[in-house]
């Protein structure tokens, strides 16, 4: 695993625009970075895959024991929600997307930080951008990227149990939201599936037929939205969700893998395991487990957000947010690679349960922000 610095192609900024990427450079900071670029080996992308699928079928059995045992409370999910996530689960309602973000260094076994499973973008850089990147850069290189191919197949599968259109939004007003839901949008309607268009905010409920309906009134048979559940259970119509109809993809049952509480769950099912780090409850006697710096979590902070780097009682680094009351988990810091002083993350993609595809960030912070670059990568 190599981080190599790379000319920039002259005109990238019009080149990505053109596949979707409209939000290289929000507020004029560079978000795609191809000043540099990321180098792997075969053998690397082998194990950063067979990591990704390890990881996503011990994810699914914590998923079967915390329904078989009803551990709920650790998730800090609304009493409301736990029947409806049972029955999405028992259901075993359509999953397409989610995104593994692990520490590597392309020695040591890649380890599990947190799993983006309800709501992950960079999903037009990882899918789209850096495969253009790479075609352009020419040679024989490669690029562990089948996710656009793997989309299209999943929403196929969809297709083959669901009838009708689908809806697919976010909310307004944010740019990488937009191109995210038009991309996923495009794979859709090429796996063959009719689409259209509607913000959350947009979303109605006709109380007569006990329906959620778009505008026109028509009854929303199977939603993609790109609106975390833990918000959506606390909108106004959310009294309605426990008996609806409608199928939203993200399904429901990924409320437990896309909530940080998962990670103590996993540990504690699977404890040593190579792809996993300690994680606990934030009590006073689970600091005392780590002996040297660990990392405290936010259950549902989005974004880096809230996140403190601990060594002893001193912070050594630490993030602000409004994350927190919901509650806090402890994991072991990891070791993350430093290229320069650059802190990559990689993303591995999940589609329709296999792995896929792989994204980088980095950030001089250990913490992986908002802001954190993207840099393209190839084998």
């Amino acid at each position: 695993m190599q981080r190599l610095t790379q000319t920039p192609r002259p005109d990238w900024p019009a080149r990505v625009e053109a596949v979707g990427l409209t939000y290289h450079t929000p507020d004029g900071v560079p978000y795609w970075d191809e000043s540099a670029c990321y180098r792997f080996s075969p053998a690397q992308i082998d194990v950063l895959e067979a990591a990704g699928n390890t990881l996503h079928t011990m994810c699914l059995e914590a998923v079967e024991h915390v329904i078989a045992t009803g551990r709920f409370d650790e998730f800090g999910l609304s009493a409301s929600a736990v029947g409806a996530i049972v029955d999405s689960w028992n259901r075993d309602d359509f999953s397409l997307y989610g995104r593994f973000d692990l520490a590597y260094d392309g020695i040591h076994p890649p380890r599990l930080l947190e799993y983006n499973a309800d709501t992950p973008t960079a999903l037009v850089e990882a899918a789209v951008a850096q495969w253009y990147w790479l075609r352009d850069l020419g040679g024989l290189h490669d690029q562990f990227n089948s996710i656009h191919e793997k989309l299209i197949a999943a929403w196929k599968t969809f297709a083959s149990v669901h009838s009708g259109p689908v809806w697919l939004g976010g909310l307004k007003g944010c740019l990488e939201d937009a191109q995210t839901v038009l991309y996923l949008q495009d794979t859709c309607h090429q796996a063959g599936l009719e689409t259209r268009s509607l913000f959350v905010e947009d979303i109605g409920f006709d109380s007569a037929r006990k329906a959620f309906v778009d505008f026109e009134g028509r009854e929303i048979s199977a939603c993609f939205k790109l609106y975390p559940w833990e918000w959506m259970w606390t909108d106004e119509f959310s009294k309605h969700l426990p008996s609806t109809k409608t199928r939203f993809i993200e399904p429901l049952w990924k409320m437990l893998l896309s909530n940080k509480a998962l990670l103590p769950v996993l540990w504690e099912l699977f404890p040593g395991h190579p792809h996993l780090l300690p994680a606990y409850t934030d009590t006073p006697a689970n600091r005392q487990r780590f002996g040297g710096e660990f990392v405290r979590k936010p259950k549902l902070s989005r974004e880096g957000a809230n996140v403190t780097f601990i060594k002893g009682d001193r912070v050594v680094e630490e993030t602000g947010g409004d994350y927190g009351s919901e509650g806090l988990i402890l994991q072991e810091a990891a070791q993350l690679p430093s290229f320069d002083g650059n802190h990559p993350i990689c993303g591995v993609w999940i589609v329709a349960q296999e792995a896929c595809g792989l994204g980088i960030r980095e950030d001089r912070s250990r913490i992986t922000g908002n802001g954190s670059r993207f840099i393209p990568h190839f084998f």
